[in-house]
């Protein structure tokens, strides 16, 4: 074990003496805490509506006062026709033109399902979209009453239908990943540019005890990290975990080893920093992509979410929300756990497969 501590000593004074790890290590959470969730929020409000009100029923004065009310949407007020409401979608006042027919109330009295037109502005695909689903959602919900049935959408776990909340788990596991895997892959490759590998290659040291020590100060670095994103989700935005405490850091550390074993197996396979670098980031990126960070893993085409059962992340981030949200239990979660326990596993062995120490 003297040798496993004198290295760990040796890897924690290079940290230190490094001018720019330290600070990445406070800022980048900081950063995808404080700042990303509301950069890439996918909310879409501020919508502008104009309606167009050919029955001027109590039932079409219903479904107005709906949209004006509503807190995804901008009321532009009511025209007399299409063609007028069409001239604010044109000079840019307005996004979307609601138009309801004559005899809608009618319909809707006699249990029928009136059809109303719904024109958005494509100019801003994704604002358009998202306003129409907003807007047919309202009016598919104004027709209830009259068939006896009353449609409510309760969020059970995000009430306030807050996006915030369900990315700054997610951004806690983006600085996890980029922490643990991003900076132990330039470890290794590092040392062999400056030479100092070569030094290490002719001691006795065993493979497992300099694999250990690059591994363990990215363990520790990945837990305090993670114990900061806690803080400042708790701080700005008043979140704080509704399942246990302990079974959050024991997904951390896990992912922590995770990730931390792929950088070192990327550095091991590398010549020099640049390469280590793209290898690093081409994987993260489609593990990101894959993860269900920003596209639900069900809406993705069958051979994609065959592919996503080998990412690491995506079980860390399921497990993730799950505990945080939703107060998921150890058995809820068991699958997940055991996923990145064997990711884990494969990883460190390899990482200590693949260093090639000749003494």
């Amino acid at each position: 074990m003297g040798a496993l501590s004198s290295l760990l000593k040796k890897e924690v004074i290079q940290f230190r003496r490094n001018a720019f790890l330290p600070k990445l290590v406070v800022a980048l959470p900081v950063m995808l805490i404080a700042v990303l969730p509301w950069a890439i929020s996918m909310e879409v409000r501020s919508i502008g509506v104009s309606v167009v009100d050919n029955d001027l029923s109590p039932e079409s004065r219903s479904l107005t006062e709906k949209v004006e009310f509503s807190p995804y949407f901008i009321y532009k007020g009511s025209e007399a026709s299409y063609g007028d409401a069409l001239k604010k979608v044109e000079d840019g006042s307005s996004d979307i033109i609601l138009e309801i027919p004559s005899g809608y109330g009618k319909a809707l009295r006699l249990g029928e399902k009136p059809q109303v037109m719904i024109d958005a502005n494509s100019v801003n695909g994704n604002k358009g979209t998202l306003g129409a689903a907003y807007l047919n959602s309202i009016v598919s919900s104004a027709g209830a009453p009259v068939t006896g049935e009353k449609i409510s959408e309760v969020f059970l776990y995000n009430p306030r239908n807050n996006y915030k909340m369900f990315m700054i788990p997610a951004m806690m596991a983006m600085v996890m990943v980029i922490l643990c895997g991003v900076l132990p892959a330039l470890n290794i490759v590092s040392e062999k540019e400056s030479g100092t590998i070569e030094q290490i290659n002719v001691t006795p040291v065993k493979k497992w005890q300099f694999i250990l020590a690059k591994m363990l100060p990215y363990w520790i670095i990945g837990l305090l990290v993670f114990t900061l994103c806690l803080l400042l989700a708790r701080l700005l935005y008043g979140m704080k975990p509704v399942g246990s405490i302990a079974l959050l850091y024991l997904l951390a550390a896990l992912v922590a080893l995770v990730f931390s074993g792929m950088g070192l197996i990327v550095s091991n396979y590398s010549q020099n920093i640049v390469q280590a670098m793209f290898v690093i980031w081409f994987i993260l990126v489609c593990m990101l992509l894959l993860s269900g960070l920003f596209t639900p893993v069900e809406s993705m085409p069958g051979w994609a979410r065959t592919l996503t059962g080998f990412i690491p992340m995506k079980y860390f981030m399921e497990s993730m929300r799950g505990v945080y949200l939703r107060g998921a239990s150890v058995g809820a979660i068991a699958k997940d756990l055991a996923a990145l326990l064997g990711f884990a596993l494969a990883f460190s062995a390899w990482a200590v497969a693949s260093y090639r120490k000749r003494s």
